[in-house]
């Protein structure tokens, strides 16, 4: 996908701030962020931060490969537990992801909380939340987006420049 879409830090901070006005303006009694890992873990972090709520963490694996722009796997692989310092997840929790690129991933995760044992009957209301959602994802009534995308354009993050680095690199850069 030759037409990227680069977002610096400042612009990624700003959009997780509009994220976070979206939310506490809505007034959702929010018990419980569980961030979708690894795009959700900063917009899910800031918004915990400001809104003082507990947080979890769910790891799914969705997309495959080397560099920035990898492959949508066909199977969505979840972490077999929830990571929380909170003893009784329950309540109204919100489901923070960086992107909905088909919202498969999204619907995938509501399931898979509905059905998680520790949860099972103790959850209230989910929403869900994302910084952007693109073209295939339109119809997934997220709560809460920042942007809507009129194109299907690979996003690439801030932190996500990582991926093309190696060692070697690290290496020239600070070992001067």
């Amino acid at each position: 996908m030759g037409n990227k879409l680069h977002i610096n830090w400042s612009t990624y901070n700003e959009l997780c701030e509009k994220l976070i006005l979206k939310i506490a303006k809505s007034g959702y009694e929010i018990d419980l962020i569980i961030a979708i890992m690894r795009g959700g873990a900063i917009p899910a972090d800031l918004v915990s931060r400001v809104l003082k709520k507990d947080t979890a963490y769910l790891c799914a694996k969705s997309y495959s490969g080397e560099k920035t722009e990898d492959i949508q796997n066909k199977e969505i692989v979840f972490s077999r537990e929830i990571a929380t310092t909170v003893k009784n997840m329950k309540g109204n929790l919100l489901l923070i992801d960086d992107l909905l690129d088909s919202s498969r991933t999204m619907k995938e995760a509501v399931k898979f909380l509905k059905n998680y044992p520790p949860l099972k009957g103790k959850i209230k209301n989910i929403k869900t939340a994302a910084i952007w959602r693109k073209p295939k994802a339109i119809n997934f009534p997220c709560d809460y987006v920042v942007e809507d995308l009129k194109e299907d354009r690979w996003i690439v993050q801030p932190f996500e420049e990582a991926e093309s680095l190696t060692i070697e690199d690290l290496k020239k850069k600070l070992e001067k």
